[in-house]
């Protein structure tokens, strides 16, 4: 039986949106901004240097965080950069966005594969040994984030697991990853470059930064 026909952005397939992803290094996640300055920020954020963001937003209805992804794909597009959705495979075929992110407690992989068709990037969060090395077995996954590093305010009463599970990943990943979790520029940047990670994922450090363009740009500096 073969998996629905969605409505995918036609200037990028699969293979285009890995090479993209391979290219990658700094992926923001942000909420979709109620203070109103959305499309600001994403097109600041996006000048600065950034490759992917996510808008993930647990406080709006379905239709306002449809409007605020139309928004950054617009944005993503110009900047011919990468976006991604959270959680919710009927969002992100409606959008057409190049990622679904998928958590522990969301669809499986396949599952969101078996909706969504092969052009999408699937991602998946892993917080275990046992976990990352099951993303990177997954032929459904196009990358994993490992973390989060440190405790942070975005995941609440998730546990850290420390700069050892970045060097298990580094060992055994055979596609991209990227470290997440209070991660910012200074000590903790430094520690998990030290520890084998080449890309990252920032909440804060971007979206609560005064000039996000330039914490963008200070922290994409240091990825290789």
């Amino acid at each position: 039986m073969s998996a629905p026909s969605f409505a995918v952005s036609a200037d990028l397939d699969r293979t285009a949106r890995r090479r993209r992803l391979a290219d990658s290094r700094l992926y923001v996640c942000t909420d979709a901004r109620p203070e109103g300055d959305l499309a600001g920020f994403l097109d600041a954020a996006f000048s600065g240097g950034v490759d992917i963001i996510q808008v993930r937003d647990k406080t709006i209805e379905a239709a306002e965080e449809v409007s605020a992804l139309e928004t950054l794909a617009t944005i993503a597009r110009r900047h011919d950069a990468l976006f991604a959705v959270n959680d919710r495979a009927d969002v992100a075929a409606l959008v057409g966005a190049d990622i679904l992110h998928l958590g522990q407690g969301d669809l499986s992989p396949q599952q969101a594969r078996s909706l969504l068709g092969s052009e999408f990037l699937i991602g998946r969060s892993t917080h275990s040994v046992d976990q990352l090395e099951a993303a990177n077995e997954d032929e459904d996954v196009d990358y994993f984030c490992v973390g989060p590093v440190w405790e942070t305010p975005t995941k609440p009463g998730r546990a850290a697991v420390g700069v050892d599970l970045l060097r298990h990943a580094a060992a055994v990943a055979t596609k991209p990853w990227f470290a997440i979790g209070g991660i910012a520029p200074g000590d903790r940047l430094d520690a998990v470059l030290d520890a084998g990670a080449e890309r990252v994922v920032v909440v804060r450090a971007v979206t609560q930064a005064p000039d996000p363009a330039a914490a963008a740009t200070e922290i994409r500096g240091r990825l290789r």
